[in-house]
């Protein structure tokens, strides 16, 4: 008996977890979905990319970080928001906006997804 309680409570205790990842999997999926649709150029160290390429870069990054990846905040830091390599923010240039940081770019439209 106390076995099946066992695994009954660490079944139950571990769908809270479940579903913060699935939450945290449905934002990085929404961040991505946006980069893709914007018409903005990435700019990363220096040289601007499309947002396609920027995309591959990020979804790359992604797949190496993904085992420390906690929440969505962590995705934008580890895949989204600085280079590796120069340490220099990665930044947006969207048609008829001032240029800015992805990082805070993307916190925005997170803010705005969990709004809605």
């Amino acid at each position: 008996m106390i076995p099946i309680i066992i695994t009954f409570i660490v079944m139950f205790s571990a769908w809270p977890s479940l579903a913060a990842d699935a939450q945290i999997q449905s934002e990085i999926d929404h961040l991505m979905r946006f980069i893709h649709r914007s018409n903005c150029a990435f700019i990363r160290n220096g040289k601007a990319y499309s947002a396609d390429e920027a995309l591959e870069h990020i979804q790359k990054k992604y797949d190496h970080f993904k085992y420390r990846i906690q929440s969505t905040e962590d995705f934008i830091d580890y895949c989204a928001s600085k280079s590796i390599l120069t340490d220099q923010a990665y930044k947006i240039d969207c048609p008829d906006q001032d240029v800015v940081e992805s990082k805070l770019w993307l916190l925005q439209e997170l803010k705005r997804f969990r709004n809605n």
